[in-house]
């Protein structure tokens, strides 16, 4: 299987697993428009081209958001997008709270492909959080969500440049956005 192809058939599976899922901005988006940004985030920005790290990016959250398993991925896509799909997925029976400490704890030391996906995956939820933000969420929460952000995104320094100085842009202007409605 060719590398585009190898990605139209992430693309087509995690369209397929995250089918009725909303992003929680007001506009309640597709979801799929998420890891779909990230991947395109990590391409464009930090021009990597490597399938192995795209796809994973298209699946990174399917484990995590859906009802797929592991071993599903890697017969699909292969032990490789596998291992890297979990290393960025958080264990949904831990408290929110505890997820957010360990994806803090654990940026400093995954892999350069995780931390691309860590990254470009902050970009798109800051994006969303700046144009789109959830209904529900209080400013307060909102910049409490950035703040977490920026600690993530602190253990993965050193991985792109380019995606950094994206993050750091797209952070900017929303923390400037946030601030101007107080």
């Amino acid at each position: 299987m060719n590398d585009l192809t190898l990605l139209l058939k992430a693309i087509k599976f995690s369209a397929e697993k995250h089918r009725g899922q909303r992003r929680k901005g007001v506009d309640a988006s597709p979801y799929i428009n998420h890891p779909i940004e990230v991947a395109e985030a990590i391409a464009t920005i930090a021009g990597v081209s490597d399938p192995i790290i795209l796809v994973a990016a298209i699946l990174h959250d399917t484990v995590e958001d859906t009802l797929t398993r592991p071993e599903e991925i890697e017969a699909a896509f292969g032990p490789a997008v596998r291992l890297l799909v979990e290393e960025v997925t958080d264990d949904k029976s831990l408290h929110q709270l505890e997820r957010k400490r360990l994806q803090v704890e654990h940026a400093p030391h995954a892999s350069r492909a995780a931390q691309l996906i860590k990254i470009a995956d902050k970009i798109s939820n800051v994006r969303d959080l700046k144009n789109n933000p959830p209904a529900d969420w209080p400013l307060e929460r909102r910049l409490e969500y950035l703040d977490f952000s920026d600690r993530v995104v602190a253990g993965c320094r050193g991985a792109s440049a380019l995606l950094e100085a994206s993050y750091d842009e797209v952070v900017r202007a929303s923390r400037e956005a946030l601030t101007a409605s107080l």
